[in-house]
């Protein structure tokens, strides 16, 4: 799932919060294989410590439950209307601090200086939205738990709503946090699933019950200030990608499997990456930013390498298509591209005469370029696969991605710009453009 966010100062660590202790919820079910310590030698568990007294990043012993989850999704009137509706709030454009869409990609949200809004991607509409102008209100981390009413929060901007080191468990049919998790250093991410909430530190990251918020698992990585880190959205199988300890290295956590696998994955460092929903396929980037390579998760076999461009760029985004055949990357150069995939796990929707009839042949041919005959002979460069589809953007502007229904795109920019365009998948090119809105300012409609 992809995310931006700006960087931001620190706050006193001085906030405070008391709430009553709702009832856990009888919806998230644990996994029982995150209750014993994996069986790899690379993995580290650890029992949750008290981080005022301990050097640890961790839990604090009174931490509250997060209450049974309601899954009906975001309406309009949800909205606070003595925070959302007041003449300040609607005349004031917020500065935008943080972007990331939901586990299916249905919906976006957007952390500002002054609190937190949720829109629809298709059609796209802002279906809530919460302002904390009177304390401040800058959170720079919001993420969704699909479309139900619990999300996780963390303050951001020069005047944050919550301390930068603490992730506040937000309830909205609530309007209030009722839980929190504290730790010594800023939270870089937070990514949630159903039965887990992981929290991404710049050196470690902590894996949590959503129940009962006990503390499953650590691990430790080399830096990661971007909070790089993706997990499986599919029930009952939990696959965690993280940063590793070696520079271009990353990490793969099988929790049904109890196994860690490490991919050696770049020689320079990770820049970004993205993982299908069932955890099976995993593409990266590093920072130079020219070559995407699409792995096996489980045994992390190199499947597919395509080419963003000749010159060192910053890969700002990755995402797959729901059925795994389309690949699109966003960079600092402005233009989005989509590549096409030719991988076969026996994922739904991916057409098998794409494939060899051997269903142990993971990869089709190993370039679609017209040089491909004399591949060895010229450099890399000219036999590389190039993308299929394109989107021109401003240049310079972070944007992030993810597909929508019928070979269409979301495009969302940190400048408030949302797009929503549309690619041929048998002739390629150029993509149209279906749809614009500034949703900082919403009636701006081109």
């Amino acid at each position: 799932m992809a995310a931006l966010s700006m960087p931001s100062s620190s706050p006193p660590l001085s906030w405070s919060h008391s709430d009553t202790n709702p009832t856990p919820s009888p919806n998230f079910v644990p996994d029982p294989h995150l209750d014993h310590q994996p069986q790899s030698p690379h993995s580290t568990v650890a029992a949750p410590e008290d981080p005022v007294e301990e050097e640890s990043e961790s839990a604090p012993s009174n931490i509250l439950l997060p209450p049974p989850i309601r899954t009906s999704p975001f309406e309009p009137e949800c909205r606070n209307p003595t925070s959302d509706n007041s003449p300040s709030s609607s005349s004031l454009v917020p500065t935008l601090l943080h972007l990331s869409f939901n586990q299916d990609q249905g919906c976006f949200a957007a952390g500002t200086d002054h609190g937190f809004r949720i829109c629809n991607c298709d059609p796209f509409r802002e279906i809530f939205r919460r302002n904390f102008d009177h304390r401040g209100g800058g959170v720079g981390v919001v993420e969704m738990l699909f479309r139900c009413n619990i999300l996780a929060l963390v303050g951001g901007g020069p005047d944050p709503q919550y301390p930068l080191n603490k992730v506040m468990i937000w309830d909205d049919h609530q309007s209030r946090c009722i839980g929190e998790l504290s730790f010594r250093s800023e939270v870089r991410a937070v990514r949630l699933r159903r039965d887990r909430i992981i929290v991404v530190l710049e050196q470690k990251i902590f894996v949590y019950n959503f129940a009962d918020l006990k503390l499953l698992h650590q691990i430790e990585t080399i830096p990661n200030p971007k909070g790089l880190c993706a997990v499986s959205q599919v029930s009952g199988s939990l696959v965690l990608v993280c940063p590793g300890m070696q520079k271009g290295q990353i990490r793969v956590e099988h929790y049904g499997l109890r196994r860690t696998k490490f991919i050696m994955a770049h020689d320079s460092r990770i820049a970004c990456f993205a993982l299908t929903q069932d955890g099976k396929l995993l593409a990266t980037a590093s920072t130079k930013g020219t070559l995407v390579r699409v792995f096996h998760t489980l045994d992390g076999a190199l499947l597919q390498e395509v080419r963003r461009g000749a010159d060192r760029a910053e890969i700002y985004s990755l995402a797959f298509s729901a059925n795994a055949r389309w690949l699109a990357v966003s960079s600092d150069k402005g233009t989005v591209h989509v590549f096409n995939l030719k991988v076969n796990l026996g994922l739904p929707g991916i057409d098998q005469s794409r494939t060899s009839s051997d269903p142990n042949l993971l990869v089709t041919s190993t370039s679609s370029s017209s040089l491909s005959f004399i591949k060895g002979v010229l450099p890399k460069y000219f036999s590389s696969e190039w993308s299929v589809a394109q989107f021109r953007l401003q240049e310079g502007v972070q944007y992030i991605v993810a597909f929508g229904q019928q070979n269409t795109i979301v495009i969302l920019g940190m400048d408030g710009s949302f797009y929503r365009c549309q690619f041929d998948p048998v002739n390629g090119g150029e993509m149209s453009r279906l749809e614009f809105y500034n949703f900082l300012k919403p009636e701006e409609t081109f």
